[in-house]
């Protein structure tokens, strides 16, 4: 926290071991049921690399993936039959390995959750995101943030804000910084521009709502209960469309594949918001039942820019409505340091707020995942304290 005094932590003190949150193939199901606290080895730092002593830890949907074993089961995502999970966290450094030069014990950090090899073209010039090697920590590997200490690369570190809590600052990198990409980069969002936001209340959506109101565009958000239209508002959106409307935004067979009813009626509903025009630009995280409205109601010549798919990733469209009008299908993964930290500054200047909802402790870490996969309220972002 702000002007707390740094703790005494050297390496040559880590404990030998720790508390951590752990998912086995074995047990693959429900958060419930597949998360359990165990006592495991304290990891220690290799070459490049720093262990960091958990304070809070952030909550993600990818997560709930590892739980369930879906599409992979965690033995297929990493060589560690111990599958600790997490790809968010605030805390301080607690160790630095050999040929970490820019941080050392005692700072305050919270990290973006990509891993590259750091010695490819990719990762040398080019783009990290693109290296052969890249993992998502937390999901692709274990040793994330769901324990009493986490191990990443030092290139994954950022300086904690100072005008933040633990908690808040552990609850934004993943979603904050995927959202900046999708929008700040790869569609090069401009003032004006209409966002048709799906999940508009929830972790990847509330980010997205604010930076389009950062840079005067216009989202349209997806919602689908008053309270989520309300969350929605304190942010600042103002067009709303109540998802539960629209019970069918995709077709089927009798439809052979071309546009039904309800995905052309929530095409008139956006025309109707905005004054006749359809979206330049669709936030996509949903996936199989959204998928092709999206396509169908972005403009000619619009993006429709995805990171995800929690509701299937086998996503059908009609091709037509891509190739005559000229849309762009872009593909969003993650984030890299300068991204990261772009974004970072967002939340230090007070641009970006920090979207948490609710805080666990560590002890009910599984009952916040399941929150997360069975409630149908959720809104903003969840976290977990750990020390």
């Amino acid at each position: 926290m702000s002007g707390m005094v740094k703790e005494d932590l050297p390496s040559t003190n880590l404990p030998s071991t720790m508390q951590a949150w752990v998912v086995r193939e074995e047990r693959h199901g429900d958060p419930l049921d597949a998360m359990k606290l165990e006592t495991v080895p304290v990891p220690r730092p290799g070459v490049g690399e720093v262990i960091i002593k958990v304070k809070a830890a952030g909550i993600n949907y990818n997560h709930l993936w590892a739980c369930w074993g879906r599409p992979l089961p965690v033995s297929s995502l990493h060589d560690d039959p111990v599958h600790i999970g997490g790809s968010d966290v605030s805390g301080i450094v607690a160790a630095v390995g050999e040929g970490v030069d820019l941080w050392q014990v005692g700072d305050e950090v919270i990290t973006h959750p990509n891993q590259s090899c750091g010695q490819c073209a990719a990762c040398n010039g080019y783009e990290p995101l693109s290296c052969r090697q890249q993992k998502a920590w937390g999901f692709e590997t274990s040793g994330g943030s769901f324990a009493e200490y986490a191990k990443v690369q030092a290139q994954q570190l950022i300086h904690k804000p100072d005008n933040l809590n633990w908690a808040e600052a552990s609850c934004y990198g993943l979603k904050l910084f995927t959202a900046y990409r999708m929008l700040m980069v790869n569609c090069d969002i401009q003032p004006n521009d209409r966002v048709l936001i799906w999940g508009a209340s929830g972790g990847l959506g509330s980010y997205a709502i604010q930076l389009c109101k950062m840079i005067s565009a216009i989202p349209i958000c997806v919602i689908s209960s008053p309270a989520k239209e309300q969350y929605c508002r304190s942010l600042g959106a103002e067009l709303f469309i109540d998802r539960n409307e629209y019970p069918r935004l995709y077709p089927n067979e009798q439809d052979s594949g071309a546009p039904n009813k309800d995905m052309r009626r929530f095409r008139r509903k956006v025309r109707e918001l905005t004054g006749g025009y359809d979206p330049d630009i669709v936030f996509e995280h949903v996936g199989a039942v959204t998928f092709p409205t999206s396509v169908f109601v972005a403009r000619r010549q619009g993006k429709i820019v995805i990171c995800g798919a929690t509701t299937g990733y086998q996503l059908s469209f009609d091709a037509r409505y891509l190739w005559m009008h000229q849309k762009q299908i872009i593909g969003s993964h993650g984030c890299n340091l300068h991204n990261a930290q772009r974004a970072n500054f967002l939340v230090e200047s007070g641009a970006i707020k920090p979207t948490l909802t609710q805080v666990y402790d560590f002890n009910d870490a599984a009952l916040a995942h399941d929150h997360l996969a069975h409630s149908t309220d959720f809104t903003g972002s969840l976290a977990i304290t750990v020390d």
